[in-house]
């Protein structure tokens, strides 16, 4: 097969290795990663099964060994290219070159069992970055703004500098938590207020996610255990809880992952709380924070045992609260495994 990555974490997967300035080719058995002479040491002691060629412009080192190489049609996915990029390959030389979506991806939607254990570490130093951060909020968090708290958050999760974040921490209060993807405000943490925390780190390279919601009270933990003062968000919550367990139990390899939404989705719906679910039930996790499957209600992938996806009901209330609860889970023997 014969192909061309641009992707930081697509070229990752094949070699071993990558860096903000790199192409990658597979032409047949040989492959060849492209940089320039700022990674030459890094490359060629990293890199695994594959060629270091440095020079300053990859494009043109890429037209080299195409031309030497004489194939004549290559797979490239356009989400990773710029315009620029492209052409500068395509116009210069006489390959076809065959657009595929989410290339990388597909190769990556199974997970090998070395995969596995990495994404497992990574979720739990995730739990315990969560754990940390309940303490360090119940000492020191009321009173401060969703600002602060959010660079909290990030110096907490990452070990302070020893791992990188999956993404940047959300750290909601109260009607913020109904934005599922909300900015930090300046609205201040007070006790009792509703809290949503979505996060992850990344071990070698592996993201994990993980979102909880809680009401802040002085002994508050980030577990799905939660009583709220506010009837109307106590029986949200255990709505998204039981969502969120069932998904769990009934998911199924062999199962459409529309069918995985499904056991979301009805339960929420049930409750009265459908038209406040405005999001798929998951996602992929692995080298990207979103990867395949994707766990939504349009989606026909079916469901394989190695596959690691969140499961992360939510409801959102406009200008009132917002709640989501969210794991990672790898489908083991036909059933999903809590990470």
């Amino acid at each position: 097969m014969n192909y061309m990555l641009k992707d930081e974490n697509a070229i990752y997967y094949e070699c071993g290795y990558s860096c903000d300035n790199a192409l990658y080719l597979c032409l047949g058995k040989e492959a060849y990663f492209i940089t320039d002479s700022r990674y030459t040491l890094d490359a060629n002691e990293h890199i695994q099964n594959a060629k270091v060629i440095i020079g300053g412009d990859l494009y043109g080192e890429a037209v080299k060994i195409l031309k030497k190489s004489k194939v004549k049609k290559v797979i490239f996915d356009p989400k990773e290219w710029t315009v620029y990029g492209f052409e500068k390959i395509d116009q210069n030389t006489k390959v076809t070159f065959k657009p595929e979506l989410d290339f990388s991806h597909k190769k990556r939607i199974i997970k090998s069992d070395e995969t596995l254990k990495i994404l497992a570490k990574s979720a739990k130093l995730g739990a315990k970055a969560f754990a940390a951060l309940a303490s360090e909020f119940r000492q020191n968090g009321f009173g401060k703004d969703e600002y602060t708290l959010t660079h909290i958050a990030k110096g907490i999760l990452g070990s302070f500098g020893k791992y990188d974040l999956s993404f940047d921490p959300i750290v909601a209060i109260n009607k913020n938590a109904a934005k599922p993807h909300a900015l930090p405000t300046s609205t201040l943490l007070e006790k009792n207020d509703l809290l949503l925390v979505d996060a992850g780190l990344k071990y070698k390279r592996y993201c994990s996610d993980r979102t909880r919601t809680i009401q802040a009270d002085k002994y508050f933990m980030f577990d799905t255990h939660q009583e709220f003062k506010r009837k109307k968000i106590q029986k949200a919550y255990d709505t998204v809880l039981k969502a969120h367990d069932h998904a769990i139990a009934k998911a199924r390899s062999g199962m459409k992952a529309k069918k995985v939404d499904a056991l979301t989705r009805n339960i929420i719906e049930k409750a009265g709380f459908g038209a406040y679910y405005i999001h798929s039930t998951g996602h992929g996790v692995g080298l990207d924070i979103h990867e395949m499957p994707y766990i939504s209600k349009k989606s026909d992938t079916i469901i394989e045992d190695g596959m690691v996806y969140t499961i992360e009901p939510g409801i959102y209330i406009p200008n009132e609260f917002g709640i989501r609860i969210e794991d990672m889970v790898a489908m083991v023997d036909g059933k999903a495994v809590v990470l």
